[in-house]
């Protein structure tokens, strides 16, 4: 029996099981009364992004939590990592995300933070999948009076805000934001403005069809013509829940969340701000990053994939800078949660403090080539039991050596199987990655 969690919450088509009404109705109840069983107030925030179901999820949610005596408070659409921020600030004892990230707008999704603004623990995951499989179908649905109370925005702007001093700029710094028509729509603009920012923006009106369409983190090709057109100096995308960022630099180039950890990196090495010389990051990180860390002295510790597990480890071996390449960036410092406008933040505040272009920071860093394939599948069954699968995964790996890696993993939060395939030499790497998935396909091919 599959979870119902997978890396990063509880994912899937809006309106299907686990995201019909009756089981987040029950998911809310099941949380109230685990919440009472550890002894804890059955407070609970609630935040979303902009997608048209997250408005009869959250009433799905407010319904059940209240059916078993238990207090709802919303914050309305918001990051995800100001849901973490806030359920801290505020002693809630748990906090809810919906949002499906930068899946397309009809899909969905459900975290859960614990009172400390982390992800809860797998054992909370298993007591509320247990309540959810054996809840029975509601007839009726009923609609919640939902009031989003304005002072949690406005106390995320000010978290914000405070963490970037506009003395800091010694010039106008002309910055593109593309929000992806998702939670970042106007806090983003509002709070780079407000830090003295030019700011322009994109696809910040969501009309709750159009999150992630064509834009945002995953397709930065329209934010890299606009920053060529307005002769930017940066370009920032944000995906829909605005927990990652990746970045366009000032000649149109993309870069991503490996960039970010070389660039925070060294700079908060030399501004005495790195607690430890290791940085976490997961397997799917360019070896060009471990390479460029070393010469700087500092060890990349690789995790599975998901910023749940890279945290997990920052907190074990007390590190505070962490991320994926995908561009969620954790500082441990400031939030146990990836934070997209706080990247960003943290990204100008090297621009101004070292009066370098975007491609002058990443000087450096040499990636080797990659390529990321993804093979939708029917089923996501162990690669162990197909031997063609398991061959040609050792194969490859062989002839790859010790000049480049190869990971094959399902996603853990879409019907996908991951291929990722890095090395010297580019020709070779796009042939063993179709040739991996040719063979995926052919047995679990959707």
């Amino acid at each position: 029996m599959e979870k119902l969690f997978g890396t990063d919450g509880i994912r899937g088509v809006a309106g299907e099981y686990p995201l019909d009404y009756s089981s987040v109705h029950a998911l809310g109840k099941a949380l109230i009364s685990l919440l009472q069983a550890k002894g804890l107030e059955p407070k609970v925030l609630i935040g979303r992004d902009s997608r048209e179901s997250g408005v009869w999820l959250e009433e799905a949610l407010f319904a059940g939590i209240r059916g078993k005596k238990g207090e709802a408070v919303s914050a309305g659409i918001i990051p995800t990592s100001a849901v973490s921020f806030l359920t801290k600030k505020y002693s809630f004892s748990a906090g809810i995300v919906i949002s499906a990230s930068h899946n397309p707008y009809h899909d969905n999704g459900i975290k859960v933070f614990s009172s400390e603004g982390m992800k809860i623990s797998d054992e909370w995951e298993e007591q509320l999948e247990k309540a959810v499989r054996s809840a029975g179908k509601i007839s009726g649905k009923e609609k919640a009076e939902i009031y989003p109370h304005p002072a949690f925005r406005q106390d995320y702007v000010n978290f914000l805000e405070n963490q970037f001093s506009p003395e800091k700029l010694r010039k106008k710094i002309k910055v593109v934001l593309d929000c992806a028509n998702g939670a970042s729509f106007s806090i983003a603009p509002q709070v780079f403005f407000n830090l003295g920012f030019e700011v322009i923006t994109l696809n910040t009106s969501p009309d709750g069809q159009n999150i992630n369409e064509n834009c945002g983190s995953l397709y930065p090709q329209n934010l890299s013509h606009k920053v060529i057109e307005t002769q930017a100096d940066l370009g920032i995308a944000f995906d829909g829940d605005a927990d990652r960022a990746v970045w366009v630099d000032e000649k149109g180039n993309i870069l991503n969340g490996d960039h970010t950890l070389f660039v925070l990196s060294r700079f908060m090495r030399e501004k005495g701000r790195l607690r430890s010389n290791d940085i976490v990051a997961t397997t799917m990180s360019n070896l060009g990053l471990e390479e460029a860390l070393e010469k700087l002295g500092l060890k990349l510790i690789r995790t599975q994939v998901g910023d749940k597990y890279v945290l997990e480890e920052m907190i074990k071996i007390k590190a505070n800078l962490g991320g994926e390449q995908s561009g969620h960036t954790i500082f441990l410092d400031d939030c146990p949660t990836g934070d997209g406008i706080l990247t960003s933040i943290k990204w100008l505040e090297v621009m101004a403090e070292s009066n370098l272009s975007p491609s002058k920071m990443v000087d450096g860093f040499e990636e080797y080539p990659q390529v990321l394939r993804n093979v939708r599948v029917r089923k996501k069954i162990d690669f162990k039991q197909f031997p063609e699968i398991v061959k040609t995964i050792e194969d490859i790996k062989s002839q790859l050596e010790s000049s480049g890696r190869m990971e094959v993993r399902f996603s853990g939060t879409e019907p996908m199987a991951r291929i990722m395939i890095e090395g010297k030499d580019k020709t070779l790497v796009e042939q063993y990655s179709q040739e991996m998935a040719t063979v995926i396909h052919k047995y679990l091919g959707n």
